[in-house]
Order: C-alpha cells, then structure tokens, then sequence
C-alpha cells in the first residue's frame, strides 16, 4: 500500500492538473469559438477569482476542523469544474465558470493539501514536507498541460477530450486519497483568524515583494509565448502550446529538490537566484517577439526552461520560508496567504496582451525584468527569518 503521503501527492497532482488543462486550449477556443487572445487569457485569469477566497476560507477550515475534510470535499468540486469546461462549446460563459470553480478546487487543496504534507513527512528529513507538496502540485501542472495539448492535437472532440481524462484521475485520486489518516484533531476553540507569522518582517519584507512573479513568469511562458510563434508551428501548434506549459512546469518542479538543499545553506540567496534566472527568460522571450522562424521556436523552449526555473526556485524559497515562520496551528492558513500572493502573476498574461499592442512585447518583458529585480532587492534588506515555536497540542501523532 503506498505510504500516506504518496497518495496525498496523487491528489495534489490530480488537482493541479485540472488547474493547468486549460492552458494550451488557446488555440482550440479560437479556432473553434472565436475566442481572442484577451478573452482567454481572461478565462485563464478568472480561476484566480475562485481561487483567493477558497485559500482563504480553507485554510482556516482546514487549521480547525482537519485536513482530510477539506482535500475529501475539493475532489467533487474539481470533478464538477471539469463538467463545466466540458460545456463550454455550448456557451463561452462556462468557460469562465469551469475556471472559477477549478480556482475554487485548487484552493481547497493547496493550503490544506501542504499542511497535510508536512504532517504526514514529519519523520522525513526537514523540509521534505514543503518540497514534496511543491513537486506534486508542479508535476501536476506540467502534466495536465501537456496531456490536454497532445490530446486536442491529435483525438476526437478537442474541447471535450482533455476534460474527461480529468474527471476519470480525479475519480481515480478520491479512492487513494479517502483513507489516509487525519493529523489533527478537530478544535471547538474558535479558529486563528490573525495569522501571526505573515505580520513578521521576513515576510513582509523578505518575501511578498517577490511572490507575484512565482507565477508571473510561468504563464509569461506558456500563455503569451506560443501564440507568438503560432504560423511558424502550423498544423501542430496546439500540442506545442502543451508541451511549452509541460516543460515549464515540470522544470518547476524537477529543479525543486536541488533549490531545497541549495536553501538548506543560503536561504537568503533563493529568491535571488530564482529572480536571475527569470531575467535570463525574459531575455529569452525578447528573442521570441523579435525574431521568427526556427529561431522564434527555440527561443520559446529556452524561455520555457529558463521561466520555468525561475518558478520553481521562487516557489520553494517561499514555501520554506513560510513553514519556518508559521505556528502549527497557522500553517493551513500561512500557505494559504501565500498562494493567493503567488497566483497575483496571473493576471501578467493579460496585463501583457492590454499594454503589448501599445508599447511593444519587448518593453513589456523589460519592465518586468527591472521591477522583478527591484522586488528581490527590496527583499534582501529584511532580517532572516527565525523559525516560530510550533504548538503540537493539537496535533496527531500520526505520520510522526
């Protein structure tokens, strides 16, 4: 039987997943509804407006009454987001609904999803918790992309097909993760509703500046970068657009072990090196938008590597950050705060395509770059972060 852990993982997986299927659909919603580059970078932005309240509300959900409830009920609600985008030929306006509610999904799954984690890899080396909640969740993300692009490419009914596979590892994910054993108790105090460790200047100071370009960067990769070399691609542009998201995400997540033990030494060193390398892929994506042909295309996987990184880096340096600081009983919670930081990037797609047609792609990628490397500046002027004594009362001791 896998371990506990390992089957958490599945769902996490399984969720991001469907968070990540409608990336490389662009085309497909063009060709077939007439959708323009604006509305779907919208669509792909509206899942933060399900997103946000859901790690808000979850998150402390999850802190009083338990982890397992909240991930149990978040696998019907990607399920039904799944349906939703399924209808979406019916009317465009599902797509924006389907998004939100995989927004919602993704909310009740992350912040409790990576509590759960760390719990259940207490007797895991330090920090294995956040690392493997982090590779999950970007393997996932990787991997939905690049399926649902192959198989709009190349099987039947584009706009139906990726979803059903969801629904199907979804199914598959509730019966592996429905026995895994609790890790707190249910409290009849009333829940934290202060969350203490983001009030601390190695937070305010030494992480938020940064954290929207976690996913800035990302989807500057794989939504505004395919289109861009569309005619070069022809008639396999679809499965390219997945595969770019692939390789950004699972570059996320591959590079992720190796910046955890990189942080184990020089902590305050991880946003700094993520953020180089995200100036090293804006560089990357300049090329794209000034060049064409063979060119353009390779440029676009060297961004996607380069973005990718830059992810990956930046999302493990917050994750570990936030696990140092956060109190048991605010964990849920701190990583909740934490993603609805990261997921402000985004809206950078659609920034990109508003102000592009005006300044030119080129100066939008350049801005980025300086603002992405002021933020990281900023950041190196707040003090370390300490590690918080964490309260165990109420906490099992199962996974220990």
């Amino acid at each position: 039987m896998p371990a506990p852990w390992l089957r958490l993982a599945v769902a996490l997986f399984a969720v991001s997943w469907g968070a990540n299927q409608f990336a490389p659909m662009q085309l497909v919603y063009s060709r077939h509804l007439g959708l323009t580059s604006g509305s779907f970078t919208a669509m792909l932005g509206a899942y933060v407006l399900g997103l946000v309240p859901a790690l808000l509300y979850f998150g402390r959900v999850a802190d009083r009454a338990g982890r397992r409830v909240v991930i149990r009920s978040m696998i019907p609600v990607s399920v039904v987001s799944s349906l939703v985008l399924l209808l979406g030929p019916l009317s465009p306006e599902l797509l924006y609904v389907g998004r939100v509610l995989a927004g919602v999904a993704s909310g009740m799954a992350f912040g409790a999803g990576t509590a759960w984690m760390k719990e259940l890899s207490a007797r895991a080396p330090a920090g294995a918790g956040a690392r493997r909640a982090a590779v999950s969740l970007s393997a996932g993300f990787g991997c939905g992309a690049l399926f649902a692009g192959v198989v709009a490419q190349w099987l039947p009914a584009p706009q139906v097909s990726p979803y059903v596979i969801h629904i199907a590892l979804m199914i598959a994910a509730l019966a592996l993760v429905w026995p895994v054993p609790e890790t707190r108790t249910a409290r009849t105090t009333p829940a934290v509703t202060r969350v203490t460790a983001l009030s601390t200047a190695p937070f305010l100071r030494g992480v938020v500046p940064w954290t929207p370009w976690v996913f800035g960067t990302a989807t500057i990769s794989f939504a505004t970068l395919p289109p861009r070399v569309e005619q070069s691609l022809g008639a396999v542009s679809i499965a390219f657009t997945g595969t770019i998201a692939a390789l950004t995400m699972i570059t996320g997540a591959v590079i992720q072990p190796w910046a955890r033990r990189f942080l184990e030494h020089r902590e305050e060193w991880g946003a700094p090196a993520g953020a180089v390398l995200g100036v090293l892929g804006l560089g990357a994506a300049g090329v794209v938008v000034h060049t064409d042909g063979a060119v353009a295309v390779v440029a676009v996987f060297g961004a996607a590597l380069l973005l990718g990184s830059c992810y990956g880096v930046l999302l493990i340096s917050g994750l570990v950050a936030v696990e140092r600081l956060a109190p048991e009983d605010e964990l849920a919670q701190s990583v909740a705060v934490y993603y609805c930081l990261i997921y402000l990037g985004f809206a950078l797609p659609f920034l990109v395509s508003v102000l592009a047609p005006r300044i030119g792609y080129g100066t939008c990628f350049a801005a980025i770059a300086v603002l992405m490397t002021a933020s990281v500046l900023v950041a190196r002027t707040a003090p370390a972060p300490r590690a918080r004594p964490a309260r165990r009362d109420d906490v099992s001791p199962v996974g220990r």
